[in-house]
C-alpha cells in the first residue's frame, strides 16, 4: 500500500536547517512534499493556494515571528497541526505557545523528535476531523429526531382537534336527539302509565349525565377555548375545573398584553400547564397552586409554583418520568426550555420560557382552525 504523501509548509530562513528537517523526515519514513517559504507574503500565498495538511516553522524569523504566523494560520484553518521548529526556547516561551494553540514545538538540536511529533499532530488531528463528523452526525441525527417528535405533536394535536369535534358534533347531537325523541315519548303517555313515565325520566337522567361526559371527554381532548379565546382563558378555565376536582386552590396572574398568542404556543403552554397540574395533584400533597404569566425581551414565560413537598432531586433525572420528559420536549420544539427545582417541604416550581416569534410553518403542518358547532346538545341537560 503506497503512502499518501503530506503536504508540509515550512517556514524557514536558513536553507541548511530548511535540508536538516528534510532528512530528518525521510530517514523516519515519511512521505512527503514539501514547500519552503521565508516571508510572510509568500506564507499567506501558500496557504491560500495550497492548504497543508501540517505546518513547520522557525519560532524567530527576521521580518516575521512564529506567533503571527501561528495567528493568521488559525484565522484560515483553525485546524491544521502547527509544530515549531526552532532553537533553544525559554519555558515560558514554550509555555505560551502551546497556549497560544500550537501542537508541539521540536529543537533543532534533537531532530529525532520530529518526526514522532509530525505522526501525533497527524494522528490528533484525524481524530479530531472524525469526531468532528461523528458529532455532525450526531446533530444531523437529532435534528431530524427533533423534526420527527414536532411532527408527531402537530399530528396528535390534529387527531385530538379532529376526535374532540366528532365527539362533540356526532355523539353529542345523537345525544341530543335522543332525549327530545324520550321528552316528545314522555308527553305522550297515558297519566295512568306512572311507573314508565318514572322510567323515561330516569333515563332521561342518565342521558343528560351521558352528555356531561361527552362535554368534559371533548374539552380535555382539546378545549374550544384555547382556540376560540386564547391561552389565559383556557388557562383558567383549567385551572377552575382543576380546583373543583382537587380542592387544590389555584391563583391565576398575568402579566401578558396579549393572550391570542401563535397556535404552536397556545398549545405548549397549555400542555405543559396541564401536566403540571397532573403532577401536583398526583405527587404533590400541595393545598395551593400559583400559577404567573409574563413576557420578558421577547420571552413568554409561565412559573406553577406549588406548596407541596417538593420534587427530589431522583425524580428530576428520571429518564422514565414521561410527563417531566414531553414537557421539556415540547419547549425544546419551540426553542423554548422547562426547569423544575424543588426543595423539601417547600413545593416545586416549574418555569418555562418560549421565544415569542416562532418560525411559520408550511400549510400542511399547521392546524386547520374551524369554528367549534354551536349545536344545541349542550343546553340539552336543561329539561326543555
Amino acid at each position: 500500500m503506497v503512502k499518501k504523501e503530506i503536504r508540509i509548509l515550512m517556514l524557514e530562513d536558513n536553507a541548511a536547517d530548511a535540508e536538516l528537517v528534510k532528512f530528518a523526515l525521510r530517514e523516519g519514513g515519511v512521505s512527503f512534499v514539501i514547500k519552503r517559504v521565508d516571508s510572510r507574503a509568500d506564507y499567506l500565498q501558500e496557504l491560500e493556494i495550497n492548504p497543508p495538511d501540517i505546518i513547520l516553522l522557525d519560532y524567530a524569523l527576521p521580518d516575521f515571528d512564529g506567533f503571527t504566523a501561528l495567528t493568521l494560520a488559525q484565522q484560515k484553518y483553525p485546524d491544521i497541526p502547527f509544530i515549531f521548529v526552532t532553537g533553544t526556547l525559554g519555558e515560558e516561551v514554550v509555555i505560551e505557545m502551546l497556549k497560544s494553540g500550537a501542537t508541539d514545538y521540536v529543537l533543532k538540536t534533537r531532530l529525532s523528535r520530529l518526526v514522532p511529533a509530525v505522526q501525533r499532530a497527524l494522528r490528533e488531528h484525524r481524530e479530531r476531523a472524525e469526531r468532528r463528523r461523528a458529532e455532525e452526525r450526531l446533530k444531523k441525527s437529532h435534528e431530524q429526531l427533533r423534526a420527527l417528535s414536532m411532527y408527531l405533536q402537530h399530528v396528535r394535536e390534529d387527531e385530538r382537534i379532529r376526535i374532540s369535534r366528532q365527539v362533540h358534533d356526532e355523539l353529542g347531537q345523537a345525544l341530543t336527539g335522543l332525549k327530545m325523541d324520550l321528552y316528545w315519548l314522555s308527553n305522550r303517555l297515558p297519566k295512568q302509565m306512572r311507573a314508565v313515565r318514572e322510567k323515561t325520566k330516569t333515563m332521561s337522567s342518565h342521558i343528560d349525565s351521558t352528555i356531561q361526559t361527552v362535554r368534559r371527554i371533548s374539552t380535555e381532548l382539546r378545549p374550544g377555548i384555547l382556540d376560540d379565546l386564547g391561552l389565559l382563558a383556557a388557562i383558567e378555565w383549567h385551572a377552575q375545573e382543576f380546583q373543583k376536582r382537587t380542592r387544590i386552590k389555584c391563583e391565576i396572574v398575568s402579566e401578558l398584553k396579549e393572550t391570542i398568542l401563535d397556535e404552536d404556543l397556545n398549545t405548549a403552554f397549555f400542555r405543559i400547564f396541564q401536566e403540571s397540574l397532573t403532577n401536583v395533584a398526583r405527587h404533590a400533597n400541595a393545598s395551593r397552586v400559583d400559577v404567573r404569566l409574563w413576557e420578558e425581551q421577547d420571552n413568554l414565560y409561565m412559573e406553577i409554583k406549588d406548596d407541596g413537598r417538593g420534587i427530589s432531586e431522583g425524580e428530576l433525572s428520571n429518564t422514565r418520568s414521561i410527563g417531566l420528559l414531553g414537557m421539556r420536549e415540547r419547549a425544546a420544539l419551540l426553542k423554548g426550555e422547562v426547569t423544575i427545582t424543588g426543595a423539601p417541604d417547600h413545593g416545586t416550581t416549574v418555569r418555562v420560557r418560549i421565544p415569542r416569534e416562532q418560525p411559520v410553518r408550511t400549510n400542511e403542518n399547521s392546524y386547520r382552525r374551524r369554528p367549534r358547532s354551536r349545536t344545541p346538545w349542550a343546553e340539552a341537560n336543561t329539561g326543555r
